[in-house]
This record gives C-alpha cells, sequence and structure tokens, in this order.
C-alpha cells in the first residue's frame, strides 16, 4: 500500500496523530482488518512500535481489537472516527478552557502579574513597540488595547474592516460606552458597510470618510495601525504595528481631530 506523503501530511494534521499513528492507520483503512505484524510490514512501522501505536489508535477510537487469537485489528469507518475526533477535540479545549478560568482564582496569575509590572518599569518607553503577523494576531492585539481603555477609543478602518470590528468587537464597545468611554470611528460607509455602521452607532460616533486607512489610538498614547490595505492581502500575511507612545499617539489624533469635523455623521 502506497499512500501519499501529501496526504498523510493532512491527515495527521486534521486528526491530531503522529507519523507512525497515520501510516498505521490508513494501512488498516486499506485492508479492514489486520494483525499488528502485517500492519508494520504494509506501513513500513517497526514492528515494534506497532503494538504502541495500534494501543494508541484504540483509545482514541480509530480502531477496535478483535477478539480471539491472533489478535487482529478491525478499522472503525472514517466517518465515525471523525465525529469522535471532534467530540474529543471539544472535551478537551473546554477541559483547557476550564483550568484557565480556575487559574484566575490563584496565586499564580497574582505572581505573573507581579512579573510583568516590575518588568514593564524596568522598560524604556521607546521599547513599548512591536510587530504583529497575521489578522488574528493584529485583532487580538487590537482588542487588548482597546479593552484597557479608559477614555477614548479612535478607531480608523475600512469598509471591510468596520464589518469585522462590529461583528467582533461590539459587546466590548457596549462595555466601553458604559464606563463612559468615548468611541469615535471613521471608515468609507459603503452600501455593505451601512448595517455595520447603523449597528454601531448606538454605542458609538460614526462618520464616513473617503480616505482608506487602518489605524486605532487608546487614550491618546497607545498606537496599532496596519501597514496594508486589507483588500489587497490576505488576513494570513496581513502587518501591524504596536507602539506605546502619548508623543506620537497624541500627534496622529490631533490630526484626526481636524478631519473628524469634516465628516458626514452616519445616522
Amino acid at each position: 500500500m502506497i499512500v501519499k506523503e501529501d496526504l498523510l501530511s493532512k491527515l495527521r494534521r486534521y486528526f491530531v496523530l503522529n507519523l507512525y499513528e497515520v501510516k498505521i492507520w490508513t494501512a488498516l483503512l486499506s485492508r479492514g482488518v489486520a494483525t499488528a505484524g502485517e500492519l508494520s510490514d504494509i506501513a513500513n512501522v517497526p514492528r515494534s512500535r506497532s503494538y504502541d501505536v495500534l494501543e494508541s489508535l484504540e483509545r482514541k477510537g480509530f480502531v477496535v481489537m478483535k477478539l480471539g487469537k491472533p489478535i487482529k485489528y478491525i478499522a472503525v469507518p472514517p466517518m465515525e472516527v471523525l465525529e469522535r475526533v471532534k467530540k474529543n477535540l471539544r472535551k478537551e479545549a473546554q477541559e483547557r478552557v476550564e483550568r484557565l478560568d480556575k487559574l484566575k482564582k490563584t496565586d499564580i496569575l497574582e505572581e505573573l502579574n507581579s512579573l510583568h509590572s516590575t518588568g514593564i518599569e524596568l522598560v524604556e518607553p521607546t521599547e513599548l513597540s512591536g510587530s504583529l503577523r497575521g489578522r488574528h494576531n493584529l485583532y487580538s492585539h487590537l482588542e487588548l488595547a482597546i479593552k484597557n481603555a479608559q477614555h477614548s477609543v479612535t478607531l480608523v478602518t475600512t469598509p471591510q474592516g468596520l464589518i469585522r470590528k462590529v461583528d467582533g468587537f461590539k459587546p466590548l464597545f457596549e462595555r466601553l460606552k458604559k464606563k463612559g468611554v468615548k468611541i469615535r470611528i471613521a471608515a468609507p460607509i459603503t452600501k455593505e458597510a451601512v448595517p455595520a455602521a447603523k449597528e454601531i452607532s448606538r454605542v458609538a460616533e460614526v462618520r464616513n470618510t473617503d480616505s482608506r486607512a487602518r489605524f486605532c489610538v487608546v487614550d491618546g498614547k497607545e498606537l496599532v495601525f496596519m501597514v496594508m490595505d486589507d483588500s489587497n492581502v490576505h488576513p494570513t500575511y496581513d502587518v501591524g504595528i504596536w507602539v506605546n507612545t502619548p508623543f506620537f499617539a497624541n500627534a496622529l489624533e490631533d490630526m484626526f481631530n481636524v478631519a473628524w469635523k469634516t465628516m458626514k455623521p452616519v445616522r
């Protein structure tokens, strides 16, 4: 049996298996029922490892051990395997989330916060900057910056960026509104962006602009700006810069304030 390396690689990622596991599993799928020795020969896996691998696959629900001598293994239908893997991943993810939630109530988090606070005090303001690669990382850091806002959030984005931010950040904006944080959003309000603009206008001032830019200023001191047009870059290759510098952030916000007066409000 010859299985293409590309298929093996994909199966490893999708089903969270190591190389020996995926080789033994596909070998068993091609036979239906087989002994560990037979699978070892077919899959080109050391015989000394095949028993451990099959035991692992059995625990994960990929195979069933057949009663009788010699010991043989039966392949579970792939659709059933898929459902089992999904169930196990959900269970594992939930357990990890619960462990992290419990961490909030322990001294460990306090110690980590203490270490971070001490470290930040030793860092020069000019060193509080970083490059953010990938839209997922970019938005995660942007959310962190916005979440800590005390006075104001100034956001300039694109039509698609506005739609994404309303979809992902609306609950956060609502909480900030209740805290009294002033939220201003400027974007080209295209036909596609109108529903999102009207929806978020309940908690933020939204105005239409002809300019295309992507940046966010928080409390006049923290700045996150994206260096590419989101319509011309794949999310994986999106790049942003984060800086914590009141001098630069204030200057940018002052220029924005001038442009803000000329923008048309969204009702």
